[in-house]
């Protein structure tokens, strides 16, 4: 695979629906999920039977419990919490402050990106004492109503972390550090202004490495567009350097070809040769991940259907979204972000 609040109740699943039939499978994964206390929240209760494994061959994610709960943190301006990122690190850097980074933050203004740090992807995570690491004040490069959406790239030909987030909703930004906590500021990577006339909205971005030799690319980016008609698709670029990038006028997933008002939150996965993108569709179009093959040329459009299927209990009340991928000790896991849209935590599932 490509980088590559609590509730004591059982989850309930909601309604597993495929966007193509012939993408579902009778595979059925089972197991004990892990239970304890977390640094968001009191333990876990086991989770409901297993449902059918994921398209394309991936993991059965389930969920295990929830990491971090906005009313329990010291930086909590307007108790709402979104778009995890999750990186190792202990192989990384030198004295980091556990094993793994995860970043966060609020969305509304003023924003914040934010850190928390444990030794594993279960939990539990300790909040930075001196969030947000990022603000949406930085003289001389910005002043904004807000910053959010923090995903980081490990650049291990630099030995760097590399920070993209969005602030205001057009704009993404670059940051570097090499320690993970302090970053230099760097540039603008991404406007609307670089997408079709029209477009009001490029945020959420994630870029990752990915090997487009007809383009001359080594990254990927991945991010959300919206446009006039005030719906939102899933779009992308590819970079030689990661800093400077050239962006699709056409969407890669259009919120019509899935049958939902708005797709965002994406991710890139890479599995058995073949390349794909999950991401998360609108509560009222179901509110779960969903899963596109593109190839590894991004010329495939391939909608194998539900990735992951939120619950309709606490956390995810009906939503689950913007998903963050590791593997602790062999076993793979999801970070997500769970709860209805500016009302959520940061939990976590395992496959």
């Amino acid at each position: 695979m490509t980088q590559h609040d609590a509730h004591d109740q059982p989850q309930n699943p909601g309604r597993r629906i495929f966007l193509r039939a012939a993408a579902a499978t009778a595979a059925v994964t089972s197991g004990v999920i892990a239970t304890g206390a977390t640094a968001g929240g009191a333990s876990a209760a086991p989770a409901a039977a297993a449902a059918a494994a994921a398209p394309g061959g991936f993991p059965n994610y389930r969920y295990l419990k929830t990491l971090l709960t906005p009313s329990q943190l010291k930086y909590n301006p307007t108790g709402e919490i979104i778009f995890p990122c999750i990186r190792g690190v202990y192989d990384k850097l030198a004295n980091p402050l556990g094993r793994y980074y995860l970043y966060y933050g609020p969305h509304d203004a003023p924003g914040g990106i934010c850190l928390a740090y444990g030794d594993s992807l279960e939990g539990p995570f300790t909040e930075y004492t001196a969030n947000p690491i990022v603000s949406n004040n930085w003289q001389p490069h910005y002043k904004v109503s807000h910053v959010a959406s923090p995903h980081v790239l490990w650049r291990a030909d630099l030995k760097e972390l590399w920070l993209y987030f969005h602030g205001e909703n057009g704009t993404t930004r670059l940051a570097r550090s090499k320690d993970g906590i302090t970053f230099t500021y760097d540039k603008v990577v991404l406007t609307t202004a670089m997408l079709p006339a029209g477009s009001t909205e490029t945020s959420y971005a994630r870029v990752f490495a990915h090997e487009l030799p007809s383009r001359g690319a080594h990254y990927v980016m991945l991010f959300m567009l919206n446009n006039q008609s005030n719906h939102r698709d899933i779009a992308w670029g590819w970079s030689a350097d990661g800093r400077n990038w050239t962006f699709s006028q056409t969407p890669l997933v259009r919120h019509s070809d899935v049958g939902a008002n708005n797709v965002g939150g994406p991710h890139l996965l890479s599995r058995d040769g073949s390349t794909y993108v999950v991401y998360n569709t609108d509560k009222e179009h179901g509110g779960n991940m969903l899963i596109t093959e593109v190839g590894n040329d991004f010329s495939r459009r391939n909608h194998l259907g539900v990735f992951y299927d939120s619950a309709n209990g606490a956390p995810d009340n009906g939503r689950s979204a913007a998903p963050s991928f590791g593997t602790d000790k062999g076993v793979p896991y999801m970070v997500y972000e769970a709860g209805e849209r500016l009302q959520g935590a940061i939990a976590v599932a395992r496959g």
